[in-house]
């Protein structure tokens, strides 16, 4: 199970000696399927090895006395023996299994170890209901569990760690006699790719038709909600024992125990059969037999090290091994603290105590043998336990360095990654931001789903060991159960120049069958960040009308009803008294938003009731309770409230009829669904204690969706991040903003956690923009424009700008009717939204969580035809118009590609989800924002590489721009036609400069200075002097997205401004010096006009010259033929 340093990936699994000396007899025949499905490969023949062993000789009796490793690489399979080498996977300890990953670059080397097959922590069945449960029930289990589980089970409690690994000794009576040949079922699983054929269905199974069939049930008069009285009725322990499993869904065979799955996606090599990238995913899974005597608390599936190797240096250069940095850390859910940490550093956390707090945080939990709950850093979590020392110990590096006790560090909720920025940050120097695109390897750990409990990724403080836990939390285990696919994967250094966790992203939106964009994209108003609870049907009124009036500038498309109609939490259809029409008023409210052109939306929390609601009252047995029996707690938002139990089946009928009802009664288009991780509270005291809470969220948000159908917009909020991907339209992924920058007094102001403030709903907006568009659409939460708040300007800007470039949604939320020109301009020049979403190019590599810089590409070269070019408004609420039907067609599309091919070199201005198409003539440019999080002016430093716009041949073999790579020269690589110079323009400042050809040749960063919290957006552009170039406006943003034509000959030029909306402002144009300015004719509108020269770039000869012109121009959107036209004439 060593390393390996022979090219490309390669995974080796170590099957040990038998401590019966029986060998691999009963493994079963695990194979490694085919490219298209129809062939395989056997890895682990049946009765044993069969295939001549690498080491060993030919006689594969000795391979089953001694155990062997089995290896699958991109050059097919071998089986050679075990040798006694060195821990954790040392094979002469009975029992002892696991398995390594590895890649290969031309640089370094990040392999993967982990030193156990899995292990499960469990307790006795009854330790695992709390104390108001059901007596009958209780009774029952405490039955079947007596004597047979513990024989002290009446004293503390306890939970039990167990390796099935091989070991028969029983475990406090409870006999286990599995060995890894029963355990292992190994297979290659070939991923689809929907680009190829969009009605594929996936294989490692969709959600859809669980969709589907639940919403043809709902349909019916019958209720499908009607609670069974024996729902939990507990099959004999004599037929558990007889229980026989479908394991590969063609046979039924005998499950012995568990099941654990492996899955290479990959193509195996042969005529046309190439692997599909130089290190492909490693998936896997467990499947654990039904018995009800036991409740289990977790899996651990993996207790990896990451162990670093060097290639040998050549000639021309030697390298440095890339040891990890920083850790990519996602939180709970949508308000939980989402970032880059660099190593070493402590997890940020909430400031606020636990029972105020820790219900919004607090996702998949790890419990450790002696009955404690282990947390990852008792500063973090305020519980101050620890990770079970057996799961993350028997380290070894290749210094040969132990760990023997370790605290884990880190914990991320889902997946982690894992990264390198190719140096210290104390090698850094003037400041200047490191880019992810310099830096070294990636390994990206997770699970594909949130389905069948909550994951959780757990690192210590060098990064260098690492577990991966399924956390059930005391499910009885009455049924079946399985663990959702674990991933693991190692991104070589510049294999990727823009997101490391791309291809982990995109296997997720595909396993759950994610379609975002498929109802085009959102701008709209909130009443919540101005009126709050405090809300009537006049003030509504009032300010749809306005929005009405404004959708010649910004065209709102939904209007959303925010908390505060109802009279309490639960009481849904109890309207304020006063404030809202006695009779149909919702319905009246939705028809009046939509006579305004709009869609109309309203704010539920469906699995929440207020304490001193009617709900709460009449149905106490629907709150979900803690393990001690006490009401769980939810955390507070201003107020405690309590959590509907979703694996009860009348709460799910109270829930369908209330989304139900929204949708048909009341006529709303769009939900905004709160608090829905309250469905899945911690703790036992619940309907079904077999139900995870992953389970229970699932079931609710299944439930959700069949009663809103499939037409309606669903924003989650407040909800697991990694339950919402399939089910949500858009996903909150961010705190709420607010009107300060940081939380305000009494509030903490150094809170990571989910308390309101711009920071941190812009921090997680650039964190989880790489899920944007390919999960759902991000919801960053509103833009907040008016006075009233505390926000300055340059923080007004900073929202806009991130919310723009992110591709999230566009909701302002003030009362319109106050909000100044001056503010109200700064969401005009950011509208309309354009459908790409941005790369943070430090998110990797950061120290202070906060990433500086994000970069769009711009190109009129894209896969999109002229026309589309022209004519996409992605505001249309016409289903039927071109606009939304581009907008289907790219979705999945967009969902499940990558930014580029994996192995590929690949064009930037071919990466359709980063780079936006512009109209024929305004060439190619990057687009780029530059922030200051501090709170102070600072100058900030940017690699000019990360600036320019590359080409086709400026990229190294790698696929990375040769500029980044530590291998080439710094002078090579910048940009398409650079030899003139570069064009760049400040949107914001509406500044133009021109920086000469070799300017930053040898390698000094471009630096700008900005304000306290401010943001710049640059646009650079190489200078051609042979034609006139657009250089922007201050118009749009994008510098290119308001253009519908830009045409020149000889003698003129012409620019049309699309004119769907009312802009003014002024165009930045360059023209080269022959043509003759002194004598040219200005036209906007058809009028007569002038303009101003702001700049006479030096590029050399004097036949290269030329200037730089503005041009005031105003667009007023009424329909005429000259709107929007600019020409010059010489």
């Amino acid at each position: 199970m060593g390393s390996s340093q022979t090219d490309g990936w390669a995974f080796r699994l170590k099957v040990p000696k038998h401590p019966n000396g029986r060998g691999a007899e009963r493994t079963p025949t695990p194979t490694v399927a085919g490219g298209d499905g129809d062939e395989s490969v056997e890895l682990l023949p049946k009765n044993g090895p069969t295939a001549k062993p690498i080491t060993g000789g030919d006689d594969s009796t000795h391979l089953k006395e001694v155990g062997y490793v089995a290896e699958l690489s991109p050059h097919g399979t071998s089986v050679t023996a075990a040798t006694p080498a060195r821990r954790p996977l040392d094979p002469t300890s009975a029992g002892a299994g696991g398995w390594s990953y590895s890649s290969a670059s031309s640089t370094s080397q990040w392999n993967v170890t982990s030193s156990k097959l899995m292990s499960v922590t469990y307790r006795p069945a009854h330790e695992a209901l709390p104390s108001y449960t059901n007596r009958t029930m209780k009774r029952d289990v405490w039955n079947r569990s007596f004597g047979t589980c513990l024989s002290k089970a009446c004293g503390k409690k306890r939970r039990f760690a167990r390796t099935l690994a091989g070991a028969p000794e029983p475990i406090h009576r409870v006999r286990i006699d599995y060995t890894v040949e029963d355990i292992l079922h190994v297979e290659s699983i070939v991923a689809r790719n929907p680009s190829n054929n969009a009605d594929e269905k996936p294989k490692f199974g969709s959600r859809a038709d669980e969709i589907e069939s639940e919403a043809n049930d709902l349909k019916g008069e019958a209720s499908p909600f009607v609670d069974q009285e024996n729902e939990f009725d507990l099959p004999p322990v004599e037929q558990i024992d007889n229980l026989d499993t479908k394991v590969d869904g063609s046979a039924i065979v005998r499950m012995h125990g568990p099941v654990l799955t492996f899955a290479v996606p990959c193509q195996w090599p042969g005529e046309k059969r190439l692997a599909v990238h130089n290190c492909p995913p490693l998936l896997w899974k467990v499947e654990h037999p039904p018995n009800p005597n036991i409740a289990i608390d977790s899996f651990c599936v993996m207790n990896g090290s990451l162990q670093l190797h060097q290639r040998e240096a050549t000639a021309s250069s030697s390298y440095d091994i890339d040891t990890p940095t920083n850790v990519y850390v996602n939180g709970y859910q949508s308000w939980s603290f989402c970032g880059s940490v660099l190593r070493g550093e402590p997890q940020p956390k909430s400031a606020m105590p636990n029972f105020l707090s820790a219900a919004f945080n607090r996702g998949g939990m790890v419990l450790s043998a002696d009955g404690s709950k282990a947390n990852m850093n008792s500063d973090y979590w305020n519980d101050g336990v620890r990770v079970d020392s057996s799961d993350l110990s028997d380290h070894e590096d290749d210094s040969d360095d132990e760990l023997t006790e370790t605290a884990a560090h880190y914990k991320s909720d889902m997946f982690a990654c894992i990264s390198s920025n190719g140096q210290d940050k104390s090698q850094c120097e003037d400041n200047r931001i490191q880019l992810d695109e310099e830096g070294g390897p990636a390994l990206v750990v997770g699970f594909l789903a949130q389905r069948e409990q909550y994951g959780v990724a757990i690192m210590d403080k060098q990064l260098r060991r690492f577990g991966l836990y399924a956390c059930h939390q005391g499910v009885v285990a009455r049924k079946p159960i399985s663990t959702d696919w674990a991933f693991c994967q190692i991104v070589d250094s510049h294999c990727y120049d823009e997101e490391a966790m791309v291809y982990y992203v995109h296997a997720v939106g595909d396993h759950n069958d994610a379609r975002p964009l498929e109802k085009g994209l959102t701008t709209g108003w909130c009443s919540w960040y101005h009126y709050y609870a405090d809300i009537s049907h006049d003030s509504l009124a009032k300010n749809a009308h306005i929005l009405s009036k404004s959708r010649s500038s910004i065209g709102f498309n939904v209007c959303l009803i925010d908390d505060g109609y109802m009279t309490s939490w639960g009481d849904w259809t109890s309207l304020k008294p006063g404030k809202f029409v006695k009779d149909g008023g919702m319905r009246v409210l939705a028809d009046a938003i939509r006579s305004k052109g709009m869609k109309p939306g309203v704010w539920l929390a469906p699995f929440a009731c207020d304490k001193g609601s009617d709900l709460a009252r009449q149905h106490p047995d629907w709150i979900i309770r803690n393990d001690a029996g006490r009401i769980a707690n939810s955390a507070n938002c201003g107020k405690f409230f309590y959590g509907l139990d979703a694996t009860n089946p009348a709460v799910r009928k109270h829930v369908y009829d209330t989304i139900r009802r929204a949708v048909r009664d009341w006529g709303f288009d769009v939900l905004k669904l709160d608090f829905l991780y309250a469905s899945c509270l911690e703790g036992n005291g619940k309907y079904d204690p077999s139900m995870s809470r992953a389970e229970a969220m699932h079931l609710g948000l299944r439930t959700i969706r069949a009663a809103a159908g499939c037409e309606t917009f669903i924003i989650g909020c407040g909800c697991p991040i990694g339950s919402a991907v399939g089910f949500a339209d858009g996903m909150r992924v961010s705190c709420d903003t607010g009107p300060t920058f940081v939380p305000e007094f009494p509030l903490p102001h150094w809170d990571n956690g989910t308390l309101p403030a711009l920071k941190g709903m812009l921090r997680n907006t650039m964190t989880r923009a790489v899920v944007g568009h390919r999960w759902w659409h991000n919801d960053p939460d509103c833009l907040l424009l008016g006075e009233t708040t505390s926000l300055t300007d340059d923080e007004v800007v900073s929202a806009a700008s991130i919310i723009a470039l992110t591709g999230g949604m566009l909701l302002l939320s003030d009362d319109m009717e106050k909000v100044s020109e001056k503010r109200l301009s700064v969401a005009k020049r950011v509208f309309p939204l354009t459908g790409v979403t941005a790369v943070p190019l430090d998110l990797h590599s950061t120290a202070n969580v906060m990433p500086s810089i994000l970069r769009l590409w711009c190109s009129e070269r894209t896969a999109k035809t002229a026309a589309e070019s022209k004519d996409v408004d992605f505001t249309n609420n016409s289903h039927s118009s071109s606009p939304e039907k581009v907008l289907r067609e790219q979705a999945s599309r967009l969902t499940f590609e990558v930014g580029y091919s994996p192995g590929d070199i690949v064009d930037p201005y071919s990466r359709e989800r980063s780079c936006f198409s512009v109209a024929p003539g305004l060439g190619s440019w990057t687009l780029v924002s530059i922030s200051n999080w501090l709170d102070e002016t600072a100058t900030v430093s940017v690699s000019f590489s990360a600036l320019v716009s590359h080409s086709i041949e400026d990229f190294t073999a790698t696929g990375a721009p040769r500029s980044a790579s530590r291998t080439t020269d710094t002078s090579s690589g910048l940009g398409e036609c650079g030899d003139n110079g570069f064009h760049v323009f400040s949107f914001w400042k509406s500044e133009y400069v021109w920086i000469p050809h070799g300017t930053f040749l040898d390698g000094s960063p471009m630096m700008t200075t900005l304000r306290p919290h401010a943001t710049e957006i640059l646009h650079i552009k190489p200078v051609d002097y042979m034609r006139p170039q657009y250089i922007g406006s201050d118009l749009h943003f994008s510098c290119g997205f308001e253009v519908k034509t830009f045409e020149w000959t000889d003698e003129s030029v012409r620019v049309t401004l699309k004119n769907d909306y009312k802009k003014r402002g002024s165009v930045y144009l360059f023209l080269p010096e022959r043509v003759g300015l002194d004598r040219a004719s200005v036209y906007v509108c058809g009028r007569s006009s002038r303009f101003e020269t702001v700049a006479r770039p030096s590029i050399g000869h004097a036949a290269n010259q030329g200037r730089v012109i503005r041009i005031r121009v105003e667009v007023v959107a009424n329909g005429e033929e000259d709107d929007g036209k600019v020409s010059i004439k010489w």
